[in-house]
C-alpha cells in the first residue's frame, strides 16, 4: 500500500482506485483507516475511496513531536498531492472530522464537499480536558489495560455487538500504549472553529449515531446551523459513535446518494 513522506511524517493510505469521484477519509481516535472497510467495499466501482492513517495511529510513522489538527489537515493534502488529485470530497469520523473541517478552511479550493461522521467543531471544555487527561494518564501507565479497553469499546465504537468491538480491542491491547500521547495532546488542546464554519461554502453531509454521547445531537446541530450548505443531519437509529462501522448500510446508502448529488450539481 502507498505511503507519502513529508518532513513531519510518513503517511500510510489506501486507495480503492477507479475513475469515480475521490472521497478522502480520516479515521477516529484510537482507530485507523481500516475502519472504513465497510465503505470501501460498498462504494467500490462508484467512488474512489482514499483512507489514511493519522499520526500516532495505524501504519503512519512520525518522530513523535507535537502536532495539531491543522498539521493533520496538511497531511491529508499531502495524500491528495501524492495521488495527483486536485479536488476531493473530504470527510472523516470524529477526529477525522476535525481534520476535514480544517482542511476545508486551509485549502478551500481542494475541497469539493464535506462528509462529517460523528464529529464536531468545538474545543474541549475544562471538564472534558480533565476527563481526557485522567483517561490518557491511565492508558499510558503500566496499569492493566484490559478494564480500560473493555469500557472504551462501547463508548468509542457503540452498538451492542461485541463482535464489532473485537478487532479494535485486539489492536488496543497489543499497541504501544505510550505512543498515543502526542495525539492525545492534539485532541485535548484542539482549537474551536465553530465561528469559522460560515466560510466553508461547499455541500456538507453530517451523520451521527442516535446514541453517540461523544458527539451528541447538539454538536451535530451546531455544525448544521453554521455550515451554509449543509444538508439536514442524518441520525442513524441504534448506532453510537462509530456509526459507519457498526451500521454501515444506511451510512453507505446516504454517502452514495450524497456523492451523486455533489457530482451532478444537485447540491
Amino acid at each position: 500500500m502507498p505511503n507519502v513522506r513529508t518532513p513531519d511524517a510518513d503517511i500510510y493510505y489506501t486507495d480503492s482506485g477507479g475513475a469515480g469521484p475521490v472521497l478522502l477519509l480520516g479515521h477516529g481516535f484510537f482507530m485507523d483507516s481500516s475502519m472504513f472497510a465497510p465503505q470501501i467495499d460498498a462504494l467500490a466501482g462508484k467512488v474512489r475511496v482514499v483512507a489514511w492513517d493519522s499520526r500516532r495511529h495505524g501504519r503512519t510513522t512520525d518522530p513523535g513531536a507535537a502536532f495539531t489538527y491543522w498539521d493533520l489537515a496538511r497531511d491529508s493534502l499531502a495524500v491528495l498531492d501524492d495521488l495527483g488529485v486536485e479536488t476531493a470530497i473530504v470527510g472523516g469520523m470524529s477526529q477525522g472530522g476535525y481534520t476535514a473541517l480544517r482542511t476545508a478552511l486551509l485549502a478551500p479550493e481542494r475541497v469539493q464537499a464535506l462528509l462529517l461522521l460523528d464529529t464536531e467543531a468545538s474545543a474541549c471544555t475544562d471538564d472534558e480536558k480533565a476527563g481526557y487527561r485522567a483517561m490518557f494518564d491511565q492508558w499510558c501507565s503500566d496499569a492493566p489495560i484490559e478494564p480500560l479497553v473493555e469500557a472504551l469499546a462501547p463508548q468509542l465504537i457503540g452498538g451492542d455487538s461485541r463482535e464489532s468491538w473485537a478487532p479494535w480491542i485486539e489492536k488496543w491491547t497489543s499497541s504501544d500504549r505510550r505512543a498515543i500521547r502526542p495525539a492525545a495532546e492534539c485532541l485535548i488542546e484542539r482549537d474551536d472553529v465553530v465561528d469559522r464554519l460560515s466560510a466553508i461554502a461547499v455541500p456538507a453531509l453530517i451523520v451521527r449515531g442516535e446514541h453517540d454521547m461523544s458527539a451528541p445531537a447538539a454538536k451535530a446541530k451546531q455544525l448544521y446551523d453554521h455550515l451554509p450548505l449543509a444538508v439536514p443531519v442524518l441520525t442513524i437509529p441504534g448506532a453510537g459513535h462509530a456509526a459507519n462501522w457498526t451500521h454501515p448500510q444506511p451510512v453507505n446508502e446516504t454517502i452514495a446518494a450524497f456523492v451523486t448529488m455533489v457530482e451532478t450539481g444537485w447540491l
